[in-house]
């Protein structure tokens, strides 16, 4: 048996497990003129993967020290954290422990012995980042990218011969080629985006640093155009061309996912809910297929839209366009005069929009009480049975026990001469009514293929962890509402409870915010777990499959479960659910996390034409080296600890408080800001205290 073989026998039996080098070396009692040989065989177990080296100079096998593989998420402060495939604890990992591992790289890592939730990066399996976005600066030597992310901890070299037309001070896009351990990372330009600091660049470096494209391949617009192109007949279908059906929309919205209908049958009221039959132009595993799957959902921008499928189908042939005949999925359901649901039945359908209402029209309508009727007489009596049901359903939903987050959602958009918009928030019955028939058709399709038991992708909402509920109650008893709950077993109706509380008191939004922060990220899932928020057992998302994949899913599910062809869905779609729950539900997170930086670009360009100007606030964030406020826009805005009264202040943080001897600043308090600056770089507007 060769030193090798000695040494991975020793280690895996145990007997010689968490050693160092010097100590397995005198358990084997490797004689002085086969160290080098000993060592170079450790190496190349470790190379290998057999054995690992961790953070405090021991071997062991993977199993022995309790390695794991993840992601890692990297702090601008050069700290970062790894976030396990299984489980749901993060690891800390100190910047020495990081073996040159980038944000997003996959690794291999080991818990840290003696602490509770430190570990340190053995190997990393592969670089997470195939492209970055940066500042271009050139000498004679070569050329350079300084990342716009501050959490990529290095910056890229770029050879002349690599540098394309690039010029210093152009933002770009770069492909990183290289990672020699030690040096800078290697790449080279793909794409100018325009200059560093021009509005329109930044926003394209934001776009394509989420690696989101609005162009679709050749081969993927053509498809589209010649299905698209092909005649509507009624092909067996459901017709409900005869049917009163209205659209609700905003103002820009272009792809119309869903219709409604409403009749009185004696005191019941049928509610129709008449959603685009995108499955019938885009069929499993085709071209287009393909590459809405790749996308995942539309990205939406206050300038722009990143379509999931190609205009001649999101904006053509499948959207509900007023006057046309389109083909729908329909979930038809009967409710009684108290707003419960007796019956559903799901159609494939044809339907014709009769009219395009949007949510100010519909608003204007339910608010004049009459008034408005001669503008619209044959749709004005159905809003308002719509009305009398949406008000019996958010009764019951209430009473069922579901969480009604009011969390602030800014609406931003560009005006016809080009000016940005940022209006206070508002929320009106016409969306509430739109959200209650959405959801009630969502649950009922659910039902529906849970009692089937069909392959399926569920919308699935799970329980607050008791650690971040245990947080939430600790801030709510520190805001002065006090309720005894048990964070091992929270339910809907204790959050329900605790908004209750928090209504009409000034930090009622803030309640909502955090309470937010504090609850699990509804996800895709194959299995049924339930809806936490919508306090619901079954649930799905049926309603747009225009702009996400996992509705067009369900719709497939669905016309095979009509079909009663149950067994081939099993076959087509079991294989697979599992895969597109977890690929969708990321693809969602990286859309919301773009729409998010583009938002606070397009905030802070917004309040760059207002600096010195003041505004009411309330605390909505507390850190250790200042505060946030939140405008009643939305907008948010820091102010720095050095600019807060002079005091010697403490941060609290699990009572989000930044405490001093003469001054305290909580979540949730009312000030007065002005604007001082606004910074293009981390898309962050600057407050100081009035």
């Amino acid at each position: 048996m060769d030193i090798k073989e000695r040494i991975l026998k020793a280690i895996k039996s145990g007997k010689a497990a968490n050693l160092t080098a010097a100590e397995l070396f005198r358990f084997l009692k490797v004689t002085p003129d086969r160290k080098k040989l000993a060592r170079k065989a450790l190496d190349s177990l470790c190379a290998e993967g057999e054995i690992i080296m961790c953070g405090d100079g021991t071997y062991s096998t993977p199993a022995q020290a309790g390695a794991f593989y993840g992601t890692v998420l990297a702090n601008p402060q050069g700290f970062a954290f790894i976030r396990p495939d299984s489980g749901d604890k993060d690891f800390f990992v100190p910047k020495r422990r990081l073996a040159e591992a980038l944000d997003k790289d996959r690794v291999l890592a080991v818990p840290v012995k003696g602490t509770a939730d430190e570990a340190t990066v053995i190997k990393i399996v592969s670089h997470g980042r195939q492209t970055i976005v940066g500042r271009f600066e050139k000498d004679r030597r070569a050329g350079y990218v300084l990342p716009d992310d501050a959490r990529f901890d290095s910056d890229i070299y770029i050879p002349l011969s690599l540098c394309g037309n690039a010029e210093p001070g152009d933002k770009v896009l770069c492909e990183l080629t290289s990672f020699p351990k030690g040096k800078m990372v290697g790449g080279r330009i793909l794409e100018v985006l325009g200059s560093d600091g021009d509005f329109d660049a930044e926003e394209l470096g934001i776009i394509r640093s989420y690696d989101l494209r609005k162009e679709f391949p050749p081969e993927v617009e053509k498809a589209a155009e010649e299905v698209a192109s092909r005649p509507i007949v009624a092909d067996g279908r459901k017709d409900f061309r005869d049917l009163l059906t209205i659209t609700i929309d905003g103002e820009d919205t272009r792809d119309i996912d869903d219709a409604i209908s409403l009749e009185r049958q004696g005191e019941d009221y049928v509610l129709g809910v008449h959603i685009a039959d995108v499955s019938h132009y885009v069929r499993l595993n085709d071209a287009i297929d393909r590459e809405a799957y790749k996308r995942g959902t539309s990205v939406y921008f206050p300038d722009r839209v990143l379509p999931m499928l190609p205009k001649a189908l999101s904006n053509g042939a499948c959207s509900l366009n007023e006057g046309e005949d389109r083909y729908a999925m329909s979930c038809v359901m009967v409710f009684d005069a108290q707003g419960k649901r007796k019956s559903y039945k799901i159609y494939r359908s044809i339907i014709r929009s009769d009219r395009r209402m949007t949510y100010n029209e519909v608003t204007a309508i339910l608010d004049a009480e009459g008034a408005k009727d001669g503008e619209y007489p044959y749709i004005a009596p159905m809003l308002r049975e719509m009305k009398e049901l949406c008000l019996l359903l958010k009764a019951n939903r209430r009473q069922a026990g579901e969480v009604s987050l009011d969390v602030k959602e800014a609406h931003i958009y560009v005006d016809e001469k080009g000016n940005i918009v940022i209006p206070d928030y508002e929320r009106a019955l016409s969306h509430e009514m739109i959200e209650q028939f959405m959801v009630s058709a969502n649950e009922a399709v659910a039902e529906f293929a849970e009692r089937r038991k069909a392959p399926f992708l569920y919308r699935i909402h799970e329980r607050p962890s008791p650690e971040k509920a245990n947080l939430f109650f600790s801030f709510l008893k520190d805001l002065g509402i006090n309720v005894r709950l048990n964070p091992e077993e929270t339910e809907p109706t204790d959050f329900q409870r605790i908004l209750d509380l928090a209504e009409g008191k000034p930090y009622a939004s803030v309640v909502n915010r955090v309470m937010l922060r504090s609850m699990q990220k509804a996800r895709y899932s194959e299995d049924n777990l339930w809806h936490f928020g919508l306090a619901s057992h079954c649930y799905c998302h049926f309603t747009s499959p225009i702009r996400r994949y996992p509705d067009l899913f369900v719709h497939r599910v669905l016309k095979k479960l009509i079909e009663g062809a149950d067994g081939e869905a099993k076959k087509l779609y079991a294989p697979i659910a599992h895969e597109a729950g977890i690929d969708t539900s990321e693809k969602e997170r990286i859309a919301d996390a773009a729409e998010r930086d583009v938002d606070d670009l397009y905030k802070v360009m917004y309040m760059s034409d207002r600096i010195g100007e003041e505004y009411d606030a309330v605390i909505s964030g507390v850190i250790s080296s200042g505060i946030f406020a939140e405008l009643p826009n939305t907008i948010e805005g820091m102010i720095r600890a050095d600019l807060l009264p002079d005091d010697e202040y403490e941060y609290v943080e699990e009572k989000m408080l930044l405490k001093g001897r003469r001054h305290s600043f909580r979540i949730g308090d009312s000030v007065r800001v002005k604007v001082v600056g606004c910074d293009f770089g981390t898309r962050r507007v600057q407050f100081s205290l009035v």
